[in-house]
């Protein structure tokens, strides 16, 4: 049986699919400690109504897609808390039944609204690390671990019904082959796959995007491609690089244009006045861009002038 293409189904009737915005920085905004390996992961122990009311925020502000809080939920990643694996996949569940909650809590009052989908997210093995290399792609695990890493966690947001997986941050080129070889065992998903770069020209690890590309051409179920938590004004020369290069739905998704500071591990504003998400949307649309959304800092607010902008 052919994958399902919920990107394909929903741009048949919309000329956009518009994302959510942060997670786990908006988690933060609200309270929440994730000075943690486990990241925004560490929420779906303590405060999981939290995370739901995030969703239904996203909702409510335009988002069309809710990326699940599973970016950094792995067995692994849990068995520090003493948690087994049917325990950790548990939990990857419940980062699905609290978006699929959220969506249904807002089409219950929103009943006109249509084509509202919940992607599983599918953090790189160097999110796992916890130290910043899935910025660099400087991993190395042989095909059959790197599948072995991903598979519970895949067939945890496969039993759990999300409509697609969002295999995102991607930095590394090995990383994406074992990806696309384990989807195939998943013949009924489909994937959206998001990279970090080293430059416009090139995956982090340094491989070419023509090399990447030609890979995901090549794969029907990768049902869209592009980028995701890089630099605002690094954005629109990664889409002159990438829409040349394939017919696949483009998407983007970048962090909000403060500058992180590594050492400090701290956001920083550029002050008053400086581009959002929203401003840059001309640009990327112009380029091929058809599923928009934000990563870190980026909030509702944003999410809400992306809307806009696209109903514009």
């Amino acid at each position: 049986m052919p994958a399902e293409n919920p990107i394909a189904r929903h741009l048949a009737q919309h000329p956009y699919l518009i994302l959510d915005g942060a997670l786990a920085t908006e988690l933060e905004a609200r309270g929440c400690d994730l000075a943690d390996p486990l990241w925004s992961a560490k929420v779906l122990l303590e405060n999981p109504e939290l995370i739901y009311q995030v969703h239904l925020d996203y909702f409510r502000a335009g988002a069309q897609c809710a990326i699940t809080a599973s970016y950094q939920a792995t067995p692994q990643g849990f068995a520090p808390r003493g948690l087994d694996e049917a325990a950790s996949l548990a939990l990857i569940g419940k980062s699905v039944s609290l978006a699929q909650q959220a969506r249904s809590d807002y089409l219950a009052q929103h009943p006109e609204k249509t084509g509202l989908l919940v992607a599983g997210s599918v953090g790189p093995y160097g999110a796992y690390l916890a130290d910043g290399s899935e910025y660099r792609g400087d991993y190395q695990l042989p095909q059959a671990e790197m599948m072995a890493f991903h598979r519970p966690r895949i067939r945890a947001l496969a039993e759990a019904g999300v409509d697609l997986l969002a295999c995102e941050t991607l930095p590394s080129f090995a990383e994406l082959q074992a990806l696309i070889a384990l989807l195939a065992e998943f013949p009924a998903l489909s994937a959206w796959f998001s990279f970090t770069l080293r430059d416009s020209d090139h995956l982090s690890d340094g491989t070419p995007l023509t090399q990447v590309v030609d890979l995901l051409n090549a794969t029907p179920q990768a049902a869209a491609l592009g980028i995701n938590c890089i630099a605002l004004d690094k954005v629109t020369a990664a889409l002159q690089s990438l829409s040349p290069l394939t017919d696949k739905p483009l998407l983007v998704y970048p962090n909000s244009g403060e500058q992180y500071d590594a050492t400090s591990k701290r956001w920083h504003s550029c002050g008053s006045g400086h581009p959002t998400p929203a401003d840059h949307l001309p640009a990327w649309i112009a380029l091929g861009a058809r599923l928009v959304g934000g990563c870190c800092r980026t909030t509702p607010e944003d999410i809400a002038a992306i809307a806009q902008r696209c109903a514009g």
